[in-house]
Parts: structure tokens; sequence; C-alpha cells
């Protein structure tokens, strides 16, 4: 429940990428739909960092995946790992932090009995993806900004 609270707070986490004829798009998933299989492994303590890096080095479909993998090793009756594997197209280094204070936060107030409390967040991804655009333009605009990039490094 924790982990769909974090989901659903942040859309990056929901989405699928693609590239079609009209170019790269991004599709923000219900998080009903996004909403994919907690994986549970049980292993010992002996195996784990084997079995973490096999879990790291897994492969994202951006079409048909969302960029989060959650995997629950299990240990003992009382001890679990956590692990979550975050694609770099929906984060980064930086990012890694708010994340796990959002699952900590999420996981503390569902053993509480509560939803989050979180305030909304002002800005999303498809909200930079979208300044983004309108700031670099479109690439086949030879005037754009992102015409002059495309241009500079295809001929230099």
């Amino acid at each position: 429940t924790a982990l769909h609270d974090v989901i659903d707070r942040h859309e990056t986490l929901r989405t699928h990428f693609s590239d079609g004829a009209e170019g790269p798009r991004q599709h923000v998933l219900d998080v009903s739909e996004a909403m994919s299989e907690l994986l549970v492994v049980d292993t010992t303590e002996a195996e784990l960092s084997v079995r973490l890096a096999e879990a790291a080095r897994y492969g994202f479909d951006l079409a048909t995946e969302t960029p989060l993998r959650v995997t629950l090793f299990v240990l003992s009756e009382t001890e679990h790992v956590l692990l979550l594997v975050l694609h770099h197209i929906a984060g980064d280094g930086w990012s890694m932090g708010p994340l796990a204070r959002d699952v900590g936060e999420a996981y503390a107030a569902r053993v509480d009995g509560r939803v989050p409390g979180w305030a909304p967040l002002p800005v999303q991804y498809v909200d930079y993806t979208l300044w983004q655009h309108g700031l670099l333009g479109d690439e086949k605009d030879p005037d754009s900004l992102a015409g002059r990039q495309v241009r500079f490094w295809t001929e230099s």
C-alpha cells in the first residue's frame, strides 16, 4: 500500500515512454494500471548480494513497463531487504533521496493505519517536459534552440 501511495504521488513512476512516428512520447498511467507486481524472493544472507546485483541489472522496456521495479528479498520472518530499481529516465542519484524519504513516510503512515499526509507536488515530470519543449522548441525548426543544437552536433 505504501508503494501504491508513492507511485500515485509521482507520475514519472507510472509513465510509459515510447518513440513512434511522431517522435518520443510519454503516457502517464492511472495508478491502478501502473502497479506492477511486487516481486518477493526468498533468499539467504549469503546469497543476498548476488541476488541484489542480478535484480539491479534488469533491463526495462519503457514502452510497455514503468521505470520502477520493486523486489522484496525475504531473509527471515522478521528480516527483509527492499530493492527499488529506478531507470535513469525517471530519476538520478539526487532523486533517490526524496524517493526513499517518500517510501519511508508512506510506510510509516500505513503501519500506523493512516494515509500519508503529503501536500500535492507543485510540479510533475510532464510539467518539466512541457517547459523544456517550450524552451528548446521543435528540433525540426532550424531557428529553434533544439534545431540549432541538433545541427551543431550533426554537422560538427
